[in-house]
C-alpha cells in the first residue's frame, strides 16, 4: 500500500485555508452579536422611549465597533487565501536547498 506524502507547501496552504475558515467564522459570530445589540437596543427604547436618542447613538457606536471584528476577519481570510506570506518563503527555502 502506497503512502500519500503531502508536501510542505501543501501543508502551509491547507493551514492557511483552515485559518481563513476560522476568520470567516468570526465574521459570522460578529453578525449574530450585532443582531443581539440591535435587539437589546430596541427593547431598551421600548422600555424608555424618552432615552431614544441616547440609546440609538450608543447602539450605532457599538455596532461600528463590532463590525470592525468582522472586517478584520475578512481581511485576514483574504490574506491567508491569496497573499499567504509563508508560501513564498517556503518556496524560496526549497529553491535555495535545491529541492525544486
Amino acid at each position: 500500500m502506497e503512502e500519500f506524502v503531502v508536501s510542505g507547501l501543501a501543508k502551509i496552504l491547507f493551514a492557511g485555508q483552515i485559518g481563513a475558515a476560522i476568520a470567516v467564522f468570526g465574521g459570522i459570530l460578529t453578525t449574530l452579536g450585532q443582531g443581539n445589540i440591535a435587539a437589546k437596543a430596541i427593547e431598551s427604547i421600548a422600555r424608555q422611549p424618552e432615552a431614544r436618542g441616547s440609546i440609538t447613538s450608543t447602539m450605532i457606536i457599538t455596532l461600528a465597533m463590532a463590525e470592525t471584528n468582522g472586517i478584520y476577519g475578512l481581511v485576514i481570510a483574504f490574506l491567508l487565501l491569496f497573499v499567504n506570506p509563508l508560501g513564498n518563503s517556503f518556496i524560496s527555502i526549497l529553491q535555495s536547498v535545491g529541492i525544486i
